[in-house]
């Protein structure tokens, strides 16, 4: 009678992703996998023909992972931009390993696997950028996505400063930064 496998592809990249968003991407190995599931290598290269694929799975899950974190945010500001940067800037705050990995890390070979921009992952699935420049274009913004760039470099910068411990500002007075950037941008 033929053993019973115990170790599924779900459970390893469930464990591979919770790897990923404790202790970071390039902490995803085949030994530190293997130690976290309570398995050896050996199911893992029976799943997987080689860690880059497994990896790629990783990254798609940090991508639909931020996608459900970002439709899980209130939005409830009327100026373009701000709700998608109090996201953008709290998934840096909350989860700063997933961040790094899609919006600062070069994944290298994984990103061109999964074939996923930093805008892609931005927008998500249901356009959250493209929904933006529509409600920009509803505020009287003339050139959206000229202001949309000049307000991306700030809500990036304060992410990264969020990452880096350099941001303390609390959420009240990003708001206001936030709201006062997407104004000032609109009309330089």
């Amino acid at each position: 009678m033929a053993r019973k496998e115990k170790i599924h592809k779900d459970f390893l990249i469930d464990t591979a992703f919770l790897l990923a968003k404790q202790e970071g991407f390039e902490n995803v190995t085949a030994r530190k996998l293997a130690a976290k599931a309570g398995c050896s290598t050996q199911p893992i290269f029976r799943l997987y023909e080689n860690m880059d694929d497994l990896l790629a799975e990783v990254y798609l899950r940090a991508v639909e992972y931020y996608d459900y974190f970002y439709n899980d945010c209130q939005k409830y500001n009327r100026e373009p931009f701000v709700d998608l940067g109090m996201a953008y800037i709290k998934f840096a705050s909350e989860e700063k390993e997933l961040f790094k990995l899609l919006f600062l890390d070069n994944a290298g070979s994984i990103k061109e696997k999964v074939g996923k921009s930093m805008y892609d992952i931005l927008n998500g699935s249901s356009g959250f950028v493209s929904s933006e420049f529509t409600k920009a274009k509803n505020f009287g913004m003339r050139d959206a996505e000229r202001v949309f760039t000049k307000v991306w470099i700030f809500i990036h910068g304060i992410a990264c400063m969020t990452i880096t411990g350099d941001y303390d500002l609390d959420e009240i007075l990003t708001l206001d930064m936030l709201k006062d950037a997407a104004r000032l941008f609109s009309v330089s």
